[in-house]
């Protein structure tokens, strides 16, 4: 059992990061697909993969529920830039949540597109990247920016599909929008 949830957790990463490859690759930053999620095949991360794989969920949810944290989960988000915690600092007071930079973000949006068409498989529609967002959007911590934003993208791919959302310009102009705009007048403040 332990070889074959080996061979299909392998294959479900490698698949999930083709996946975020050519979604990265649509918005332009083909570089970023390729180096998404590389730390998923170290021993920390891929061995926990492998204990805690049932091909449904992400096998660090299913180590959480069980243990109350995550070995893997520790080690993935302190190498993944596209991952919000990662930019997150507990031990600074307050804690400051600070707007992601742009091509950690767009890899975000891509991974976040792709980890849905990857569990879903050939369930997936336009509809469950934004169903997901609405119930993950108020435990994560992220910058209420970063926030507005994502919520902007998966509701127009909910509307208008992946294809017609997902282009570079578009990420790139509601990210300004979202994230840029605005930003020298709360400084004044």
């Amino acid at each position: 059992m332990l070889l074959i949830n080996a061979v299909k957790h392998f294959c479900l990463i490698t698949k999930h990061r083709w996946v975020v490859f050519k979604l990265c690759t649509k918005i332009g930053m083909p570089i970023r697909g390729l180096l998404h999620d590389l730390s998923k095949y170290s021993p920390t991360e891929f061995f926990e993969g492998v204990k805690y794989y049932n091909g449904k969920r992400s096998p660090i949810s299913v180590c959480k529920e069980k243990n109350e944290y995550s070995k893997a989960w520790l080690h993935h988000k302190g190498r993944n830039k596209h991952h919000s915690e990662y930019w997150v600092d507990f031990t600074s007071l307050p804690v400051r949540i600070p707007v992601i930079p742009y091509k950690y973000t767009a890899e975000m949006i891509c991974d976040r597109l792709a980890a849905s068409i990857t569990y879903n498989g050939k369930n997936f529609n336009s509809n469950m990247p934004l169903e997901y967002w609405n119930k993950e959007k108020e435990i994560l911590k992220i910058n209420d920016k970063i926030k507005q934003l994502l919520q902007h993208v998966f509701t127009e791919i909910s509307k208008n599909g992946i294809d017609k959302t997902l282009t570079r310009k578009n990420i790139k102009l509601w990210y300004n929008k979202y994230c840029i705009e605005g930003e020298n007048d709360e400084n004044k403040i």
